[in-house]
């Protein structure tokens, strides 16, 4: 599958503009960690993983990351593509635990890139340029905040990876920062 069909299939099921941001943004996220970790022959495959990781959310949020392995299944999406995307769901709504390394990123950085962008709309520049790991960390300490981004997740993940939690906020922040213009121009 290449990332036009992906788009395509998304789409299909999410509206949203909210939904396909998110989308685009793990998406880019996943390809610059691709390429940091060392597996950037890899790097569309896991941008791809990136971009359907929710799939199902948007209409089916009770069944999120069950409905999305039929989705894909019955789109002819390969089935290392339905596994990685299903395993984000680990302990909440699926079994299938993040081995591979890039399924333990999708886990780590998913709610962390929802987190990171509702504290770059606080920002003047609205941007995520300007933004530094300190702030980062005294908005991911106020549970108040971006509530919905569970930071038991993000911790999680940061663990399963077998990094400090820290490093986990950097080098995301850095993806974001990174791949901000074309997260952007993806979306126009």
């Amino acid at each position: 599958m290449d990332r036009a069909q992906a788009w395509e299939l998304l789409t299909q099921y999410n509206k949203e503009p909210f939904h396909q941001r998110h989308a685009i943004t793990v998406e880019h996220v996943m390809g610059w960690y691709a390429k940091a970790l060392g597996y950037g022959e890899q790097a569309e495959f896991w941008s791809i993983v990136g971009l359907l990781h929710d799939l199902d959310f948007e209409m089916w949020p009770e069944d999120h990351c069950i409905k999305s392995q039929e989705l894909m299944r019955q789109a002819g999406v390969e089935e290392a593509v339905v596994r990685a995307t299903a395993s984000h769901g680990w302990g909440l709504r699926v079994d299938i635990k993040p081995e591979h390394e890039m399924e333990k990123v999708l886990y780590a950085c998913d709610e962390l890139t929802g987190l990171i962008g509702a504290a770059a709309l606080m920002r003047p520049s609205k941007s995520v340029a300007d933004m530094e790991l300190k702030s980062l960390k005294k908005k991911f300490k106020d549970k108040k905040f971006a509530a919905g981004c569970s930071r038991d997740i993000i911790a999680n993940g940061a663990q399963l990876l077998g990094w400090e939690l820290d490093k986990l906020l950097e080098m995301t922040l850095q993806a974001m920062q990174a791949e901000e213009a074309a997260i952007e121009s993806a979306l126009l």
